[in-house]
């Protein structure tokens, strides 16, 4: 199967060409942002603050990164949780997010929200962070830096893997596989 090759910024007519079960290499721009980051994104969008990066057209990626070793741009990187963020999600996909890529399902709200602003959810392959990490060329903490690993990263990306679990029309890989799987009795 060949992998569909994407450069950030995402546009409507990219993410509505993603369908669900697709294989992806991302390139360019992305943004790390976990939990913390998240809520206070969200109190700032809430008392009407500016951002420290215009969400529209981006990805974030849902990872607390390990500290780089001696000439690396940035250690392990793999995928967190996802829906540790689901509570914190609408309010940035409003503002344009396009692709959110983590690990695990999402609940009905993001998924909603997804397709109502057409948005991706892409899944990393977990406990491949160290392979993901040789796909971050430059690592910059932009903001909330107070955070640690939780901060947030500036990345720059070449060939990212990923797959399209959700698309903006709402279908989803773990559900679709998973059905073709179960005993009928």
């Amino acid at each position: 199967m060949n992998k569909i090759k994407l450069t950030t910024p995402l546009t409507d007519e990219i993410i509505e060409s993603l369908k669900s079960g697709d294989q992806v290499l991302i390139s360019g721009v992305i943004y790390t942002g976990r939990d913390a980051a998240h809520l206070r994104l969200v109190k700032s969008i809430e008392h009407g603050e500016a951002l420290p990066f215009d969400v529209a057209g981006q990805i974030i990626y849902y990872v607390g990164p390990a500290p780089a070793k001696p000439d690396q741009v940035i250690g392990s990187c793999g995928p967190t949780t996802s829906y540790r963020m689901d509570d914190l999600t609408v309010p940035l996909l409003k503002l344009g997010l396009k692709g959110m890529i983590g690990k695990g399902s999402r609940n009905q709200t993001v998924i909603d929200g997804m397709k109502k602003h057409k948005a991706i959810y892409f899944a990393a392959i977990g406990g491949a962070g160290a392979l993901i990490a040789n796909s971050v060329k430059e690592s910059t903490v932009i903001a909330y830096e107070d955070l640690g690993t939780e901060a947030i990263r500036k990345l720059v990306v070449e060939e990212l893997p990923a797959i399209v679990v959700i698309d903006a029309e709402g279908s989803n890989l773990y559900e679709t596989e998973r059905a073709k799987y179960q005993k009928k009795y």
